[in-house]
């Protein structure tokens, strides 16, 4: 699935509406997905009150829809955070509202989880809220440095990983594992698409990339594959890591869930190194495919996904 091409229509904004200083972007003509993203968190500006700036940040799954409302210091709870988010939802353009939200953010769990218990959504903690990275990214870069207070060493410092995966349930484990590639004009000439993956999901695609960059992939072939496919889907999968020091393949899903899928032995840690390689090369882009045998015409569950560092 590519990323949707930018219209030549400038978006609109609508200022105000939920909370002093919100501001609403809808491409027009666009459609709005009823799949959001959301992040609640501090920012590197410091306001006139020498208080940091908290944004709480909405859009949906395309981007083409965005809302921010700044959050006083000493109103970031989950009562304030609820209250905002109902709001932008009763005002949601041409109605549509969501049925499902995602968010990634760690430390704010609990805060962001009570405050969506009362809302009728359903709630999905997990990486996969590649819009919601996509305007942070933009607003790191764009906004953020043009603004009164810009403090760019507020920046949060990365921490390092010290997991240890647990391993796949038994019956869902698969018998066999190959490193593959495929194109990108599979996907851009639709030959993947929404409907033939399955249960599976496909993140946008970089639209930078070129037709004949191969993709990185991991093929997992089992008799149950129907059973591991569904299994999956309900873990929000967010990225394949091969862990070459510890020689492990590990499945990354919800917020900071990590599986061992399978140990990396023999000629297969060269080929984990290309996966890894490859990967970094694409900008994190790889995918999956669950499948019975490698003769199936279908697959049981097909992700594109991009690994994120967040």
């Amino acid at each position: 699935m590519s990323t949707p091409a930018e219209s030549p229509t400038p978006p609109s904004v609508k200022e105000g509406g939920v909370g002093a200083g919100a501001e609403t972007t809808i491409k027009p003509g666009a459609k709005i997905s009823n799949e959001w993203e959301l992040d609640v968190y501090s920012r590197p500006v410091v306001g006139a009150d020498g208080k940091k700036l908290w944004e709480l940040l909405i859009c949906d799954s395309t981007g083409n829809f965005r809302h921010v409302s700044p959050i006083p210091s000493n109103m970031v709870n989950s009562r304030e955070v609820r209250r905002t988010i109902e709001g932008v939802i009763e005002a949601a353009p041409g109605g549509s509202k969501p049925t499902v939200i995602r968010f990634f953010r760690n430390a704010m769990f609990n805060m962001i989880d009570i405050a969506l218990k009362e809302v009728e959504v359903a709630v999905k903690p997990c990486r996969t809220t590649y819009a919601m990275y996509q305007w942070l990214e933009e607003r790191e870069r764009d906004v953020y440095p043009a603004m009164a207070g810009f403090k760019p060493t507020m920046k949060q410092p990365a921490f390092f990983d010290i997991r240890t995966p647990t391993p796949l349930p038994d019956a869902l484990r698969g018998e066999q594992y190959a490193f593959v590639t495929m194109p990108v004009s599979e996907f851009r000439q639709g030959n993947i698409n929404d409907e033939n993956v399955g249960v599976g999901r496909l993140c946008p695609l970089d639209a930078s990339l070129p037709d004949d960059a191969m993709i990185p992939g991991l093929a997992m072939f089992t008799a149950r594959a129907e059973p591991l496919a569904t299994w999956m889907t309900g873990l929000e999968v967010a990225y394949f890591k091969a862990d070459l020091k510890n020689r492990e393949l590990a499945l990354e899903c919800g917020i900071n869930t990590q599986y061992l899928v399978a140990r990396v032995q023999g000629d297969q840690r060269k080929e984990a190194q290309g996966f890894e390689e490859a990967k970094r090369a694409l900008g994190g882009f790889h995918f999956v495919a669950v499948q019975s045998n490698p003769d199936a015409d279908d697959v049981a569950g097909f992700w594109l996904l991009k690994e994120v560092a967040i």
